[in-house]
């Protein structure tokens, strides 16, 4: 049967310029200024380029010469990272309170491309400001700092794994020091994939506040996000264990730890109490509801677009506000951070 032919690719200004043998830069002033302060050899070779390749700028250009748009790119990653939508939430929510519209983009393609295309993309005149959600590398040498602000939120790396504030495990220390407060001492830690700059600084932070405190680590189980080996992890516990806390790294391996002590007949919070992080909507659904960790994504949606309006408009951004997680205690903890433990447990291995 036929094949379908894929629409041939977009001529871009990076193309122009190869074809007129000058910088995209140069292009770009071309095509923004009608060849102003442009000299009249290079203006002919780049008008050349444009009949030769059928470029055709259209909105582009019109933008270009106006330099004024009201629009902002946001620039998303790759992928199903959630907690990247609902920064684009809190960032355009910020846009739109200083009367800009905002639009999502994602380019596909390797890494080490993507910063060159996001260059393309603030030059192509479309928008008055780029905001990246998704960290890129730096320019080959060479290339030219585009004209147009861009600021780089980089919260997840290439594959999706958050960095930057939203690794920031410090809501760890506040849980172990209020279960300590109510008279715990001796913690369990199911850490979650390691090659994740969340799970490590969550279990770093753990071991780092065991000691501070002179508590006991009963060790540090798992390196995965499966709930099975959370729930075997528990399982595991002789049935004369001293853990009366389990701190876990997501809401998903705290539910399966919660799970297995039901399995060996101890009460959650009365004989354990569990935590977890990501403030799951399921968590409050459970039995008994989950303490967890809340990070406020949209928050460092609108943080980040105040960055760049800020360089926009040639202004000091404002500080930070603050940490964006939170602490929420629920009943896997007895509903706050006083809870008593118990000291000894009615059920068995």
């Amino acid at each position: 049967m036929p094949t379908s032919t894929p629409p041939p690719r977009r001529t871009t200004i990076y193309d122009i310029a190869r074809t007129a043998g000058v910088s995209h830069t140069t292009v770009s002033r071309y095509l923004r200024f009608d060849g102003q302060g442009v000299r009249d050899s290079i203006k002919e070779r780049i008008s050349a380029a444009i009949d030769e390749l059928g470029y055709r700028p259209n909105l582009a250009a019109r933008a270009m010469r106006t330099r004024r748009t009201g629009r902002l790119a946001i620039l998303l990653p790759a992928g199903e990272a959630i907690g990247a939508m609902r920064m684009l939430v809190g960032a355009t929510e910020n846009a739109h309170t200083h009367g800009y519209q905002t639009e999502g983009v994602t380019l596909d393609g390797p890494a080490a491309t993507l910063a060159a295309r996001v260059v393309e993309l603030a030059e192509s005149g479309m928008f008055e400001g780029v905001l990246s959600l998704t960290p890129l590398l730096d320019s080959p040498p060479g290339t030219a700092e585009p004209t147009t602000p861009v600021v780089v939120t980089a919260e997840y790396d290439e594959e999706l794994r958050a960095i930057g504030e939203l690794a920031d495990a410090t809501p760890i220390a506040e849980i172990i020091e209020g279960l300590a407060a109510a008279g715990h001492r001796t913690f369990l830690h199911v850490a979650g994939d390691r090659s994740y700059p969340t799970a490590r600084a969550r279990e770093q932070v753990y071991l780092d506040t065991v000691q501070r405190l002179g508590l006991t680590s009963a060790g540090v189980v798992g390196g995965d996000w499966l709930p099975e080996t959370s729930h075997q992890a528990i399982l595991d516990l002789p049935a004369d264990t001293d853990v009366t806390a389990v701190v876990a790294a997501n809401d998903i391996l705290a539910a399966a730890a919660v799970h297995a002590a039901h399995e060996r007949g101890w009460d959650i919070p009365g004989d354990m109490v569990v935590t977890g992080w990501d403030n799951n909507p399921l968590g409050a659904w459970l039995s008994p509801t989950l303490t967890t960790v809340e990070v406020d994504y949209e928050e460092l949606g609108r943080r980040a677009m105040q960055r760049l309006i800020a360089l926009m408009q040639g202004s000091v951004p404002p500080e930070s506000g603050g940490p964006v997680a939170s602490v929420l205690w629920r009943a896997s903890t007895g509903g706050h951070n006083s809870h008593q433990p118990a000291h000894s447990r009615t059920g068995g291995a």
